[in-house]
This record gives C-alpha cells, structure tokens and sequence, in this order.
C-alpha cells in the first residue's frame, strides 16, 4: 500500500478462493498465517494444481508457529516464494527464507537488520551457549526512544532488563545465531514443578489426520497444580468423542515426552483466534480457571 501497489482484501479466507484471485489478480506478495497454509494443504491435490500461482514471488507468514510438516510441504508447492518474520509491534525482529530454513528446519532465522537476538536466563544473565533456551530478548536502536506501553509503567518496566527489551517468548540461538522458537512464557503450563511448553504438543497434533485446529493449555489440577489438556476441533467429517480422544493421547505419546502429552481433550467447533490468526489463549484458559463460561465434556 504505502508503495502505491494493489491491495487485494478477502472479506474471510477461503483457501481454494484465496488461490483463485492469486491467479486471476495476479498477485505478487501475501501474507499468511500457519492456520491459512494447513487450510490450503487440506485441499485436494486436483484443486490445488487448477491455479496458476506463477506470479506470486513473496509469500510471508508471521503471527504464529508453523509446524515444521506444515511449511515443508508449503515450500514443495510455492518453492522460494515462502518467507517468515517474527517480531512484534514493540520492535525487533528476525527473518529467514526458504532455503535458508531448509538448512534448518523450524528457525525463525536471524535478526533483520544486522542485530543482535539476545538469549537471558532467569537472573537477567546472557545465555552465550549455543542450543540452550532463555527468554529472547532485543536491544532498541541507538538513537531511538524505547517503547513504552500506553498508560502501563508497570507492564513497561517488566519487560525490560536495562536497554533490553523482551516481546515475552522463550527461544534458543544455535551456533550460527538462528534463532528457534520455545514457546511464548505466558502459555508456560508449571504441573508438578515441571515446566511444559505447550507448542511442541500443538505442532505434534496439528499434523494429525483428524485434527483441523488444537490449543493445548493448562487446566487446574488439585495434586499437580496443572494438568496438560488439548482442546481441538475436529478435522471435517470425523465425529468426536471417547475413540477419537483415545487415538490422539495415543498419537502424541507416541512422538514427545509423555508429560508433554494432554491427559484429556475436549472438542468444539470453534477456537478463540484473533483477526490476525494468533490464538487467544487466555479466553481460552478462562473458561477453565473460573473467569468464562465453561467447556463442557
């Protein structure tokens, strides 16, 4: 827009329409979600291939983590046009192409402007080994006022450590500084003092057969204080219930630790996403603490 280019707007995504205005538009640049691909993947290979996509050169995907099945197979089909940046509108960032990811499979790449992506432990210490989580962290350029958030010193001055600032994920750099994301600190499930990062559980299910979309969060648990629960909508046609719950407990223990897995599921049709495709956990959890209506199972 600000380039005086066309702007092409769906009123509400249909993945096999979003293909079609690709072709008879022409469009050269989008933006995605993970939601948006794994949408686009379940259609049939036929109307996939109807399309001509041949003018999209830039394909960006942000807001939210893309299972690494999921942005493989991506890559198959829309080749070097698929790119992904993570950052917020605090600041900061990092980015990486295709091939660079395919080199390394689940990286959000490397700050974009030549920076620094800084890695700090719980004391606020710089984590400088290679592969070893902390909470991520970005510097404001210099010359630049930091950021504050409006009327919120106190939110403001938790996140930041001096002229470090932090968007809240936890993160590790590898020996070339790529940056792989853990989790945000705030989806956190703590059950039995153990901490849980509940994306590697979302990115084992989404790829399931008969899931369509998952949240995994922690519900409230008398002895361990939280207990791993997945909330998932089923895939189209698959009817949900104690047999489906069963087989996918069974499929996620059967690929990651077992304390990752949910010890229930419950099943809706709808998810609370934003309009930008980033899923709003807190409603969610709400309605599990005693803030929001309850799921029932």
């Amino acid at each position: 827009m600000r380039n005086g280019s066309s702007v092409v707007i769906m009123p509400r995504f249909d993945p096999e329409l979003a293909l079609q205005i690709i072709q008879d538009q022409r469009v050269t640049a989008s933006q995605w979600v993970p939601t948006h691909f794994r949408r686009l993947l379940q259609l049939p290979e036929a109307v996939r291939r109807k399309y001509d996509l041949s003018s999209l050169r830039f394909a960006v995907h942000a807001a939210a983590p893309c299972p690494i099945p999921v942005k493989r197979q991506m890559i198959e089909w829309w080749g070097d046009a698929i790119c992904e940046y993570y950052g917020g509108t605090e600041g900061g960032g990092t980015v990486v192409k295709a091939r660079e990811w395919l080199e390394r499979p689940g990286t959000v790449g490397r700050h974009w402007a030549g920076g620094k992506v800084w890695i700090l432990d719980e004391d606020g210490n710089e984590v400088t080994q290679p592969n070893v989580e902390g909470a991520i962290y970005f510097q404001t350029p210099p010359g630049m006022t930091p950021f504050s958030y409006h009327k919120d010193p106190a939110k403001t001055a938790k996140t930041y450590r001096g002229d470090l600032y932090t968007i809240g994920d936890i993160g590790y750099l590898d020996e070339a500084g790529y940056l792989f994301l853990t989790d945000r600190q705030s989806n956190m499930i703590i059950s039995g003092g153990v901490n849980i990062y509940p994306q590697e559980t979302e990115n084992h299910l989404i790829v399931h057969a008969k899931v369509d979309d998952v949240a995994v969060i922690g519900v409230p648990n008398e002895e361990m204080g939280e207990e791993v629960k997945a909330v998932v909508i089923p895939a189209a046609g698959v009817a949900p219930g104690p047999e489906l719950e069963a087989e996918l407990i069974a499929w996620c223990r059967s690929g990651i630790a077992h304390y990752k897995c949910p010890r229930t599921i419950d099943f809706v049709t709808e998810l609370p996403r934003t309009e930008t495709g980033k899923m709003a956990k807190r409603v969610l959890r709400d309605r599990y603490w005693g803030s929001g209506p309850k799921l029932v199972r």
